[in-house]
């Protein structure tokens, strides 16, 4: 199945045969420390810059409705993002490793490994940033 949606994300992990934890890592797009000319340009333009993680988050997929709905307890935070990244992994039933997946995540992503999350916009849309 092809992920276009935070809906088909949902649709996808309520089909697995384990129940399923997504797991989500907030970022906010900025620009990098010393920016020259052209990178403080292109990031004026809504382009480039660095991906720096915000705020992350599991859930269940029964605690999940919609994208609107983890939008909106996110904006309760009062922290801006700009894309969320998602993965899923079979609930382990223990916070500890669903916690040390999340850290791996947000390593991952401040290293620059983001080919194997999906990414989303605020809208629920799955974006390419590769």
């Amino acid at each position: 199945m092809t992920i276009a949606t935070f809906a088909d994300l949902l649709l996808e992990a309520r089909r697995q045969p384990k129940p399923q934890r997504l797991l989500f890592v907030f970022v906010r797009a900025e620009l990098p420390d010393f920016p020259d000319a052209e990178q403080r340009r292109r990031f004026e333009q809504g382009e480039g810059g660095v991906l720096v993680p915000v705020i992350c988050v599991d859930k269940s997929t029964e605690e999940l409705s919609s994208m609107a709905a983890l939008a909106e307890e996110s904006r309760r935070t009062e922290i801006e993002w700009d894309l969320m990244f998602a993965a899923a992994m079979d609930d382990p039933g223990n916070d500890a490793e669903v916690e040390r997946q999340l850290q791996r995540i947000m390593e991952s992503l401040q290293m620059g490994n983001i080919t194997s999350f999906l990414v989303f916009d605020p809208q629920g849309n799955a974006v390419n940033v590769g």
